[in-house]
C-alpha cells in the first residue's frame, strides 16, 4: 500500500512526540538553568498534545501500515491516550521533587519523551522488530533516568541492577522472537498468527518461542519468579522516576503482551493460559506475603505491584474463554495505572524537612497535620486493596467474573483470598495515618498544580468505582475485534 495521508495520520501522535523531543532538545541548549521551566512546560504540552491527537485519531477499523510494522486500531489508540495522559500527570507530580534532587534538567525531560515514544511503539507493534525496538527505546531511557542522580548510591545501584537484569531479560525476549521468526519464516505478527493456527504445539520452535517471549514479558511486568529487580529498583529510583516505572511503563509492557500473545500467538492460548495462571498464583503469594513485612512504603508498593500483576494475569488466563474477552485485563491495567501514578505521586510530593518520606512511620498522624492528603492516600490504599466503592474494587470484580466465566473457579477463589490477605498491609498505612501520633511532620510541596492534579487523580479512582460504566464501555470498545 502506498504511503499517503491516512498512513501519515495513523503515526501522527508518534511523529509529534518524537519531533517535539528533538525540538525541545535543541531549545534546551540555549536555555539558562533558571529558564528550565520552559522545557518542563513544553514537555507536558507535548504529552497532552500527543494524547489529544491519539484520541482524535481513534480509527473505526484496524489498519496496518509501514510494511506491516505498525498497527493502528482502537486498542492501541486507547492505550496511547492513557500512556500519554498519565505520563504528563507523572511529570506534573515530579517538578518539586526533581528540583530538590537537582535533577530538574532538560536531559531528563527528553528521556521521558523518548521513553514515551517507545511505549507508543510497543502499543502499535505489528512485527517482531517494532516490538523489540519499542521495548528497547523505553528501557534504555528508563535505565538512564533511574541512575541520573549520580550522588545517590541507591539510585546508582538501582539503575545498574535494572540495566543488568533488564539486559538479560531483553536477551531472553529477543531469543524468543528469533525462535518465532524461525518457526514462521516471517517477522509479521499476522503471519505468525496464521502459522500458530496451522501448526500449534506440533511446531517445537513455536512452543519454545512462546515460552521465551512469555519470560521476557513477565520480567517487564515484574511477575514472580522474574520479579527480583522490582523492590530494589523501585526503592532506589528517584521518586519522580518511580512514578513512571510503576504506572505507564507497566501499561506499555501490558500493551506489548497483548500484541504478541493475543495478536501473534492467540492460537497458542491454551498453552500460555497455563503459564499465565502459574505466574499469577506465584505473584499473588510472594507479592502479598512479603509486602506484610515491609516498613518502607516504596518497597511495600513495589511488592503490591507484584501482587497486582498476579490479578492481571488471572484476567489474561481467563480472557480467551470469558464472554467479554480481554475487557477485564485492559480495565484492570488502566485502573492500576491510575492508582500507581497517584500513589507514587503522593509519595513524591511529600517530604520531611526537604527529604523524601519513604518509611511508613513517616506518615504517622498525617490526618491531623494534612487531612486532605491523608484522605487522598486513604482512597488510594482502599482502591489498591479492592475495597468498595473504589475503582480498584470494580477492576478486581471484573477479573474474578472473567475467571468464573472461564470455569477457573479455583483461581478466582484463590484471587479473592489473596485480595483479603493484601488488605492487611494497605490498612496498616491507613491506621498509621489516622491512629498514630505524628512524630516529625510530613509536608506536601507548595505546588498547587501538583496537588490539584493529585486530587483529581485520586477522586477519579473513587468515581470510577461508583460509576464504572464509561471506563467499562471504553475498554469494551477498545478490545472489539481482538
Amino acid at each position: 500500500m502506498a504511503f499517503g495521508v491516512p498512513q501519515l495520520l495513523a503515526i501522527l501522535p508518534e511523529l509529534f512526540v518524537v519531533g517535539m523531543a528533538m525540538a525541545i532538545l535543541v531549545l534546551d541548549l540555549y536555555l539558562r538553568p533558571s529558564q528550565r521551566g520552559i522545557t518542563y512546560t513544553l514537555t507536558i504540552l507535548t504529552l497532552l498534545g500527543g494524547a489529544a491527537l491519539a484520541a482524535y485519531l481513534i480509527p473505526a477499523q484496524s489498519q496496518t501500515i509501514l510494511y506491516q510494522h505498525f498497527i493502528h486500531d482502537r486498542l492501541s489508540a486507547v492505550l496511547k491516550v492513557v500512556l500519554l495522559g498519565m505520563t504528563a500527570v507523572a511529570v506534573v507530580y515530579a517538578r518539586r521533587s526533581l528540583q530538590r534532587l537537582a535533577m530538574f534538567r532538560g536531559e531528563l525531560f527528553i528521556l521521558v519523551l523518548l521513553a514515551t515514544a517507545g511505549m507508543m511503539l510497543m502499543a502499535s507493534a505489528g512485527t517482531l522488530i517494532m516490538a523489540y525496538l519499542g521495548l528497547e527505546l523505553m528501557s534504555l531511557s528508563l535505565y538512564t533516568m533511574i541512575a541520573m542522580d549520580r550522588d545517590s548510591v541507591p539510585a546508582t545501584e538501582g539503575g545498574l541492577k535494572y540495566f543488568i537484569l533488564g539486559s538479560l531479560a531483553s536477551g531472553i525476549f529477543l531469543y524468543g522472537l528469533s525462535l518465532l521468526f524461525g518457526a514462521s519464516g516471517s517477522l509479521e505478527l499476522a503471519v505468525i498468527a496464521e502459522h500458530a493456527a496451522t501448526e500449534g504445539v506440533d511446531d517445537p520452535l513455536l512452543v519454545m518461542g512462546t515460552v521465551f517471549v512469555a519470560i521476557g514479558l513477565a520480567f517487564k511486568l515484574g511477575a514472580v519468579p522474574f520479579h527480583m529487580w522490582v523492590p530494589d529498583v523501585y526503592h532506589g529510583s528517584p521518586n519522580p522516576v518511580t512514578i513512571i516505572l510503576a504506572s505507564t511503563a507497566k501499561l506499555a509492557a501490558f500493551a506489548l503482551l497483548m500484541r504478541l500473545m493475543v495478536d501473534g500467538l492467540g492460537a497458542m492460548a491454551p498453552q500460555w493460559q497455563e503459564i499465565a495462571a502459574g505466574l499469577a498464583v506465584l505473584s499473588l503469594i510472594v507479592g502479598n506475603v512479603v509486602a506484610m513485612a515491609q516498613t518502607d512504603i516504596k518497597r511495600l508498593l513495589a511488592y503490591s505491584a507484584i501482587a497486582h500483576v498476579g490479578f492481571l494475569l488471572i484476567g489474561m488466563a481467563a480472557a480467551p474463554a470469558a464472554s467479554d474477552g480481554y475487557m477485564a485485563p485492559v480495565l484492570y491495567m488502566i485502573m492500576y495505572t491510575l492508582m500507581g501514578a497517584a500513589g507514587f505521586g503522593l509519595i513524591a510530593i511529600m517530604h520531611k524537612r526537604g527529604a523524601a518520606g519513604e518509611r511508613i512511620d513517616d506518615y504517622a498522624g498525617l490526618s491531623q497535620t494534612h487531612p486532605w492528603m491523608a484522605f487522598m492516600m486513604l482512597i488510594l490504599m482502599f482502591a489498591m486493596a479492592g475495597v468498595p466503592p473504589t475503582g480498584g474494587f470494580m477492576a478486581k470484580l471484573y477479573i474474578f467474573q472473567a475467571a468464573v466465566q472461564a470455569d477457573m473457579i479455583g483461581l478466582a477463589v484463590f484471587g479473592v483470598v489473596m485480595a483479603v490477605v493484601g488488605a492487611f498491609y494497605y490498612l496498616r498505612v491507613v491506621k498509621t495515618m489516622y491512629f498514630d501520633a505524628p512524630e516529625a511532620a510530613m509536608t506536601p510541596d507548595r505546588d498547587g498544580l501538583a496537588r490539584g492534579v493529585l486530587s483529581v487523580n485520586a477522586l477519579a479512582v473513587l468515581a470510577l468505582g461508583i460509576m464504572p460504566g464509561p471506563l467499562v464501555d471504553l475498554c469494551l470498545y477498545a478490545v472489539q475485534g481482538l
